[in-house]
């Protein structure tokens, strides 16, 4: 069982500390014989030099396109004070620290790692007054993650939330530029989180994050595996399923105790040797099993799932069989957190997720359903769940974004194909690809199935296309950004919201 810890009797965190006080969180090598400065105050970390002011610490990041290094130069002119980089870099910074003779300079085995332990011992260490959640797989973490914070937050527990769709600090919620941010914006986020009383923080733990370490430093109380598909495999992601499995694993070589899905073949193979004991859920394996479940019926008049768990009937407005393993991980995570079942079940009664299978009626009979399917397990289970409906047709619209793996586009194009009766092949987010280029590849997925399919580059004037020939009982499914409200092509981010496309779209059909 997990113990709570009471944020409202810790102190504040000093935003000022001493160089001798900051370093005691690390290994490391100085440039001189010894540190000049033992006593300088400290204002910050950054590994941003444009964030960099007077009294803070530069971490040079080595990163898959260019080395913090190169800014160096730039975070001390700003008045960064010290310099933390790979001992790699040894010559580099060495150059940069002799045209600054009042600054000094640290070197590490690694360099991320190092940004997160400081990041973490200058806010005073704050995942350590919080019980921590990690939730991590590769489809169904905004829903479980959203699920949990909701059940608690019901049942009187302040909880904060970072994930794909915002942060939430007990206060105010943000968007999120990445699922999980950076080591230094995360600790200031559970800084944050920990001086507005949340005695509980649920988070999104991505493999990209776990490869980058950015939760290094930080002891989960509980971790949470839900699955592992065929995705993020690319240069920009993972190199293999391999690599993509052993970054998944690397959460429960930080958890105390952890929750995998019973029915996921690589369950097994995430606990191996990392020490953490772990229960399970599931539908048809697991300690905590879903019974008469109805994945395809009506909760409150929308699409939605009812199944039992524990003597305790659920009923939740959000359709499909990955609907009931993201309750049943959310169930059991609040169950360890004293949250009784039938609470839990009453709090997911009214559970709704913007850009999750998040349903608008479009005039004359038909109903649009927006959702964040962006890979081919989550497309594939989304595209099942609303065929269970039986539509008059199902429309897919979506597109693949830009550089991500390019094996994504051929496996949802073919998804798609087998699933629809009509694909719009369309843009994602192309960032600095060619759309036609993205387009194309998906084409060849749609063609292997023989399914009819649409090209329209521009999103807007595809979903607009999609809502106008839409019928009595289509599904008009528009996938891949969800929650999203913005489309970034060529390095600039343009205003995109699918409800509001929709909805104009909608208007537009009944002039």
């Amino acid at each position: 069982m997990i113990t709570y810890i009471d944020s409202k009797n810790c102190q504040k965190v000093c935003r000022l500390m001493r160089v001798s006080e900051l370093l005691g969180a690390l290994s490391y090598e100085p440039f001189a014989k010894c540190m000049h400065f033992p006593e300088r105050e400290i204002h910050g970390i950054c590994i941003d030099s444009r964030e960099c002011r007077e009294g803070t610490v530069f971490v040079c990041i080595r990163g898959s396109l260019c080395n913090g290094s190169r800014y160096a130069r730039e975070a001390l002119r700003r008045g960064a004070r010290l310099l933390v980089a790979a001992k790699e870099e040894r010559e580099t910074i060495g150059e940069i620290l002799g045209e600054f003779p009042e600054c000094e300079g640290i070197l590490v085995d690694d360099e991320r790692e190092a940004a997160a332990l400081l990041a973490a011992r200058y806010e005073g260490e704050p995942s350590k007054t919080m019980t921590m959640i990690g939730v991590t797989g590769t489809k169904g973490k905004t829903t479980t993650v959203c699920m949990i914070r909701k059940i608690l937050e019901d049942f009187g527990i302040r909880t904060g939330m970072i994930g794909t769709v915002g942060q939430f600090d007990g206060v105010r919620k943000e968007q999120a530029e990445h699922t999980t941010p950076d080591a230094v914006t995360l600790q200031r986020l559970l800084g944050r989180m920990r001086q507005n009383g949340c005695r509980v923080c649920v988070m999104e733990v991505s493999s990209q994050a776990l490869k980058l370490k950015r939760t290094c430093g930080i002891c989960f109380d509980l971790g949470v595996f839900l699955n592992l598909g065929e995705d993020h495999i690319g240069k920009l992601e993972h190199a293999s399923r391999e690599e993509y499995l052993a970054c998944k694993r690397k959460l429960f070589l930080q958890s105390r105790e952890g929750l995998g899905n019973g029915d996921d073949p690589a369950t097994e193979r995430i606990f191996s040797g990392t020490g953490c004991p772990y229960g399970t859920f599931g539908i048809r394996q697991g300690e905590i099993r879903a019974e008469h479940i109805q994945a395809e019926g009506f909760v409150q008049g929308h699409p939605g799932v009812e199944f039992d768990v524990c003597k305790v009937h659920v009923a939740i407005p959000a359709p499909g069989r990955f609907t009931v393993y993201n309750a049943l991980a959310a169930m059991a995570v609040c169950a360890r957190c004293h949250v009784p079942w039938e609470t839990a079940s009453a709090s997911l009664a009214d559970f709704q997720v913007r850009g999750r299978m998040q349903f608008l009626h479009i005039p004359g009979g038909a109903e649009a359903v927006i959702d964040y399917a962006h890979n081919a397990m989550s497309l594939q289970s989304a595209l099942e769940t609303l065929k269970g409906y039986h539509p008059t047709r199902l429309i897919t619209v979506f597109g693949c974004g830009g550089q991500r793996a390019r094996e994504r586009r051929f496996q949802m194009g073919e998804v798609s194909g087998r699933l629809s009766d009509l694909t719009i092949l369309t843009s994602d987010n192309p960032r600095w690809e060619d759309p036609e280029a993205i387009i194309n590849d998906i084409e060849t997925g749609v063609r292997k199935t023989g399914g009819a399919y649409l090209r329209i580059v521009d999103r807007r004037e595809a979903v607009f296309r999609a809502v106008q020939m839409a019928g009595p009982g289509d599904l008009v499914v528009i996938a891949g950004k969800g929650h999203e409200t913005t489309q970034e092509i060529q390095g600039r981010l343009y205003h995109m919201d699918e409800q509001e496309l929709v909805e104009e779209a909608c208007t537009q059909k009944l002039l």
